[in-house]
């Protein structure tokens, strides 16, 4: 852990540990070996970037069980690029006039609005820059299957499905219906799985393009796997040409995405939740019994295989509100980053999977550290209050960039 905080400290950096999640705000995870091996062979050499494509082309392939691929610059990315795909194919002058789109003959893609979220930007933002019309599928809670097949027309380009822990977990179309609508007509499905394990199962269950952070639970450098049905691959990747000159990879974003690939067709899997279920041992038997606090491991929501912990704060047994928690230990030394994107309904969670040894013990102890101090030290004013302005100090922090 050391040689980690040295760099962040030269730069005046706050050394921060992460029981979040796989968050680009926070650098998403703990590179893998063999992927920074990787970059730092690459970075000092010249290469020909469609060959190296190419070869993460086949990389992708095998791991996903598709027929081609290639490395952007992130998930985001992906979904531009495939979308932009979808619109003009392989045309070349088609792709140098995106975003404008006057005389495409498609131009719509599809959105359950119960996927219409949120990633740190909106994620039908990342269609309407390849100049695509986002139609809207459903509602927010529910959406049926002849509200899909309703919306296809003449114009469909596409159809987008978001599997995400920001999306509606319920009334939604489930993958395979939704693909079963869209290829009855024609409609290739683009799955946004940025943040998703199983790199194999969206593309059998009807993703025609399936997208993925490499350095999210994989592992590698910050950048984008496309994955998927060659045709659509490829109109994709010519989006070089045109909008995705300026999402583009380098060298060594791609070459860390293949050795990340590697490693985790090698990865100890088991071993890996072997060691996440000891840091939620860890946290869920020293917080027991403590007065206001409650503790539950639950599953991951899109079904990923981890388990987090939720800890649920009444801020008239303990003295705080979760959000008040969450403050607290990011303020604290060690900074603890904590899941709380649900902290007004009185709970955060704590996500095992990016910890380096010995951290699980400093995420307790500053925990614990939080909750004696609430005694002596109360937070002020109306707790809802509280909530709208850490949302506005934040939001404050951003506005004033770079300072």
């Amino acid at each position: 852990m050391k040689s980690n905080e040295d760099i962040r400290r030269r730069l005046g950096l706050r050394p921060v540990i992460n029981v979040s999640g796989t968050m680009t705000s926070l650098g998403a995870s703990i590179v893998v070996p063999e992927a920074v091996q990787a970059v730092s062979e690459i970075l000092p050499q010249f290469v020909e970037i469609n060959d190296l494509q190419r070869k993460a082309s086949a990389r992708i392939a095998k791991s996903c069980g598709t027929e081609a691929g290639f490395v952007t610059a992130s998930a985001s990315a992906g979904i531009s690029l495939a979308v932009a795909g979808a619109m003009t194919g392989t045309d070349l002058l088609a792709i140098e006039r995106l975003p404008d789109t006057p005389g495409m003959a498609k131009t719509e893609v599809l959105l359950q609005v119960g996927h219409m979220v949120s990633y740190g930007a909106p994620v039908d933002q990342a269609v309407r820059l390849a100049g695509a019309t986002v139609v809207p599928v459903g509602t927010a809670t529910q959406a049926s299957g002849y509200q899909l097949g309703g919306a296809i027309t003449e114009r469909t380009a596409a159809a987008l499905y978001v599997v995400s822990h920001h999306v509606v977990q319920y009334g939604q179309i489930p993958l395979e219906e939704f693909a079963a609508i869209c290829h009855a007509k024609g409609v290739p499905v683009i799955v946004d799985a940025a943040s998703e394990y199983d790199l194999i199962g969206f593309l059998a269950r009807g993703g025609d393009i399936v997208i993925y952070s490499a350095h999210k639970f994989l592992g590698g450098p910050t950048a984008g796997i496309v994955a998927g049905r060659e045709d659509l691959v490829r109109a994709a990747y010519l989006q070089n040409r045109g909008i995705g000159r300026g999402m583009k990879v380098g060298k060594e974003g791609v070459v860390g995405a293949i050795a990340a690939l590697d490693a985790w067709e090698r990865r100890d899997h088991a071993a890996a939740r072997a060691r996440e279920d000891g840091h939620l041992k860890l946290w869920h038997e020293g917080l027991a019994g403590l007065p206001g606090v409650t503790a539950v491991i639950e599953p991951d929501p899109t079904d990923n295989p981890l388990d987090r912990l939720r800890v649920t704060f009444d801020p008239a047994k303990c003295g705080l509100a979760a959000w008040d928690v969450a403050d607290r230990l990011a303020a604290g030394d060690p900074p603890v980053i904590i899941r709380d994107h649900e902290a007004e309904h009185g709970f955060i969670y704590l996500d095992p999977c990016n910890l380096h040894d010995g951290e699980a013990q400093v995420v307790l102890d500053r925990l614990l550290a939080v909750l004696r101090g609430a005694a002596g030290d109360p937070p002020k004013g109306d707790a809802r209050a509280r909530l709208a302005a850490r949302a506005q100090k934040g939001l404050e922090s951003l506005l004033r960039f770079p300072r």
